[in-house]
Order: structure tokens, then C-alpha cells, then sequence
């Protein structure tokens, strides 16, 4: 297989991945009963709007509600107006956004139905600082978040506890209407982790919040400090009584995505296997792993059997160790593994976040292979200086070998896909 062969054979895969997170394919099968009194929709994430239009199209009843996503990925709605917002650092328009959605939610009765459409990304699109914080508290504590290293889970711990409408909290202020979440963006079959759960408790406590802001350093400002250390930064538990008649649906996950890439690289005579959907960790110690693997697929034909293509999900983080660098977690990983593989023939990876943007630039992912390497010192770079610098979207740019889909209005994590021929 040439190199224009693995670009379209990887492409097919996304592709088949984020059409298998479609909402206008999954999200009929997941409606609740229609309620004696009002239906409100609400939503936030990367998702959110797209899954508001295709609720749109397959709702029978009257409705009403807004859903927060962020710029550039808005959707057109008939009835539910749709907000665009700052991600991944959160702005006055998601601040704007969170207060309207508990605006949408007050005053309403057990017999009103409220619908959360619930996709990655809404973490930072709805800031709503707790107790005395300001929105630069939050967007400080995202931004320390985002530069430590840690795992989505412990970062969302964190998030929900200074937040005011995470861990489950817009869906108490809707109590005594019952809530029904239809979640995208599954990592691990927790949905509670999905947009830190605005609408889906979890049982993490502020002791486990204080924890990992010790274990990975956190530098957080006093105020957030006094917060988390006191009563204040409480969240409600999954056992409280006004979840008691709530539900959680999962619309569509990364694993439903990996099985869908998979039979479509059966299809075209390549196995595929799956090593897990739910893989987090540092992007670039990632890379080195499956750089490992794959080395050793192609030299001993173990564990698997060439030709195969080595699937993957989940969302790893980046540590940011570097000053001015552009790279996202897929191209970090990318960049990592290219340097493993370096000289191994007929090794080719692909990796890119399903919602279309990789961190913050305007690609999802990027295409590397065994000779990736050299093409860059060939042009003057060090692989290994722009690892460290966290440019692997600089090393991209400069191969041509950046993945640029656009939006794609789904969001199920990463999907890495590692070809050995």
C-alpha cells in the first residue's frame, strides 16, 4: 500500500468512525416517553448542536431549550436555540450560556420533561464559577488543568468542584422534572465524565479533588484553595433523592466507533484489532507504546499478524513543557510515535479527535509514518526538539501531513489508527 493508498484507507476509517456517532443515525432509539406536561431541551459540547437538530427531526411533540457549543460549531434549529461559546478556555459567552440553561430549568413540575444532549467539550463551554469565584478563577483552574498532564477523570473531579453547574447540578435545579441525558463522547462507559456531567453525578468528592491537585502539582490560585477546602465545594451524590427519577442514555461512544473503523478495514482486507477505547495518559509516553507494539509487529509478527491495522481510543493529555508550542494531543502522540518508529519499513499512523479539532488549532490529527522522521531533519527540524517543545502541529504543518476535516458535529474522543503492511 503507497502513501496515498493509507491516507485514503485511514480517512475511511474516520470517517465510518464519526458516521457510526452520526445523532441523526443514533438518537431515535434512545427517546423517552413524551411527559403529560412541557418538554425543555438543554445541551452543552462540541456535539450538542447537531444533536439538538437531529432531536428536532425525530421529536413528535412540542418543544423548547437551548444547547451551548463551541464557535464555528453551531447547527441550525428550528425551536431550540443553540449558543456558541469559548473552548478548550472558557469566555463570557459560555458564562452567558450556563445561567441561561439554569434559566431554562427553573419553576418546572414532575410531570415536565427536561432532555440533556450531553458531548464532550462542555467542561469549558459552561463556566459557572462556585461560591465567591470569579470566571478568571475558573478559566485559571482550566488552564492549569489543561497544562498538567492529568487524566480527563482527575481533571473533570477538579472541574465539577469549583463549578456550580457540574457533577450533576443542572440536573438538581430542574428537580422535580425528570431529566433524561442522552450522552456522546462515552470514554470507559462513564458518562459522568463526559462535559464533567452538568446533568450526571458521580461519587468523587472533594478529598479525591484536593488529591490529584497534590499528586500532578496544580498551582491554583488562593481563592480556589479556600474554596476546595471548604464545605462549599460539595457535590451533590448520585444517591441524592432528586436524581432519583432521572436516566442516562448513551447515544453513541468511542467504542461503537472503533468496531465501525474496524469493519471497515476488514472490508478492505486488512485485520484490525482493538486495543481499547478508553486509553489515557501522556500523549507522547502513548506514542512510545504503540510505537513498541507496532516495531514489534513488523520485525516478529507478534502480537498480531501483519498486515493489520492496530486501533485505538480514549484521550490522552498533554504536559506542556515548551514556550509557544502548537501542537495538540493526537499530534503530540503522533510525533512521539514517528521518532519509535523511525526505520522500521511499512509502519504508517493516523490519529485525530473525532469532533475535527485537535487542541486548538484547526486540525484534527495529522498522518505519519517510518520516514517521517528524516523528512523533517531533511527540512532542518529535530523531531525530538519539537516533541519537547510541544510543536508537533509545527512538525506536521511542515511535512503537509496535517488532517483537516472540518467540524464533524460528533465527538467520541480519539481514534489512532497504527497500519503495519
Amino acid at each position: 500500500m503507497n502513501e496515498a493508498d493509507a491516507r485514503r484507507f485511514f480517512t475511511a476509517l474516520f470517517d465510518a468512525a464519526v458516521a457510526a456517532a452520526d445523532p441523526n443515525l443514533t438518537i431515535r432509539d434512545h427517546l423517552p416517553a413524551k411527559p403529560k406536561g412541557r418538554t425543555i431541551v438543554i445541551g452543552a459540547g462540541k456535539g450538542s448542536a447537531q444533536m439538538a437538530q437531529a432531536f428536532e427531526r425525530v421529536w413528535d411533540g412540542p418543544i423548547s431549550g437551548l444547547v451551548v457549543t463551541r464557535y464555528g460549531y453551531g447547527a441550525p434549529c428550528e425551536r431550540i436555540e443553540v449558543i456558541e461559546a469559548a473552548h478548550p478556555v472558557p469566555d463570557e459567552a459560555g458564562l452567558a450560556g450556563a445561567k441561561r440553561l439554569f434559566d431554562t430549568v427553573r419553576g418546572l413540575t414532575e410531570d415536565d420533561l427536561v432532555i440533556a444532549l450531553i458531548s464532550g467539550g462542555g467542561s469549558a463551554l459552561l463556566p459557572s464559577p462556585a461560591g465567591d469565584l470569579m470566571l478568571a478563577d475558573e478559566i485559571a483552574v482550566n488552564k492549569a488543568l489543561l497544562a498538567s498532564g492529568a487524566p480527563i477523570a482527575a481533571m473533570n473531579t477538579v472541574r465539577k468542584h469549583v463549578s456550580a453547574i457540574k457533577g450533576g447540578r443542572l440536573a438538581a435545579a430542574a428537580f422535580p422534572a425528570r431529566v433524561v441525558s442522552l450522552v456522546s463522547d462515552i470514554p470507559g462507559d462513564q458518562p459522568s465524565l463526559v462535559s464533567s456531567g452538568p446533568t450526571v453525578p458521580d461519587a468523587a468528592t472533594r478529598a479525591d479533588a484536593l488529591a490529584i491537585i497534590e499528586a500532578y502539582r496544580i498551582d491554583l490560585p488562593n481563592i480556589v484553595m479556600r474554596h476546595l477546602n471548604s464545605p462549599a465545594a460539595d457535590a451533590p451524590a448520585p444517591d441524592d433523592p432528586v436524581f432519583s427519577r432521572n436516566e442516562v442514555r448513551v447515544i453513541a461512544s468511542a467504542a461503537q466507533s472503533l468496531e465501525a473503523a474496524a469493519t471497515v478495514a476488514r472490508k478492505a482486507g486488512i485485520e484490525a484489532v482493538i486495543l481499547s477505547d478508553a486509553i489515557e495518559g501522556e500523549a507522547r509516553e502513548i506514542g512510545k507504546v504503540h510505537a513498541a507494539i507496532a516495531r514489534e509487529v513488523a520485525i516478529r509478527d507478534r502480537p498480531f499478524r501483519k498486515p493489520v491495522v492496530i486501533l485505538s481510543g480514549g484521550e490522552t493529555t498533554v504536559t506542556l513543557r515548551g514556550q509557544g508550542g502548537r501542537g495538540g494531543r493526537n499530534s503530540e502522540f503522533l510525533l512521539s510515535l514517528a521518532i519509535g518508529i523511525e526505520g522500521v519499513d511499512n509502519i504508517r499512523a493516523f490519529a485525530a479527535d473525532t469532533d475535527g479539532i485537535d487542541g486548538s488549532e484547526k486540525n484534527a490529527g495529522a498522518f505519519a509514518d517510518w520516514a517521517s522522521c528524516g523528512r523533517l531533519r531533511a527540512q532542518g527540524f529535530d523531531p525530538k526538539a519539537l516533541l519537547n517543545a510541544n510543536d508537533a502541529w509545527g512538525a506536521f504543518d511542515a511535512l503537509r501531513d496535517l488532517f483537516q476535516p472540518g467540524p464533524t458535529g460528533t465527538n467520541v474522543n480519539d481514534l489512532r489508527a497504527i497500519l503495519v503492511t
